[in-house]
């Protein structure tokens, strides 16, 4: 199995997980849903805004589900939030885009969580590394995750 800092990060907190490795580049959600036999949104995606200089925050959505902007900045209480640089992310997580995770950060961020992301039984994360992902029960992810701030980030109805 391939060792990460999520892995290990999984492994010390006692969540079950499995490791899924594509065999080759993917190029789209729909590829990796397929490839890993899930549904678009059974594919979490960690997304890092930056709300000030050196001050960042994750939220996890399900699959193709875009963040409501309005609602975010409205449950932070701020009028200004952008989606953190390339550099900014690997700098703040350790992680690459396309490899993000809540999970064996460097440092404590604040980890946002739509609440579709429990909807399906089963889910994907990010596991530190581009092509490579990490299946787990979602309320396992919810079980892991004990601190994180679970709402509705997204175009709710």
């Amino acid at each position: 199995m391939i060792e990460t800092p999520v892995t290990r990060d999984l492994q010390s907190r006692g969540i079950p997980f499995r490791v899924f490795t594509h065999p080759g580049p993917v190029h789209s959600l729909e590829q990796a849903a397929q490839e890993r036999n899930q549904r678009p949104e059974q594919i979490v995606r960690s997304i890092v805004f930056r709300l000030a200089a050196g001050e960042f925050i994750m939220v996890l959505v399900a699959g193709p589900a875009q963040i409501s902007w309005p609602t975010l900045r409205q449950y932070l209480g701020v009028s200004r939030v952008t989606m953190a640089s390339q550099e900014e992310v690997l700098a703040c997580t350790g992680y690459q885009t396309g490899a993000v995770s809540p999970f064996g950060l460097p440092a404590p961020m604040r980890i946002l969580i739509d609440e579709k992301v429990f909807q399906p039984d089963e889910i994907s994360i990010g596991s530190g590394v581009r092509n490579t992902t990490i299946i787990l029960r979602s309320q396992e992810l919810r079980r892991a995750l004990p601190e994180a701030e679970v709402g509705c980030f997204v175009e709710c109805n």
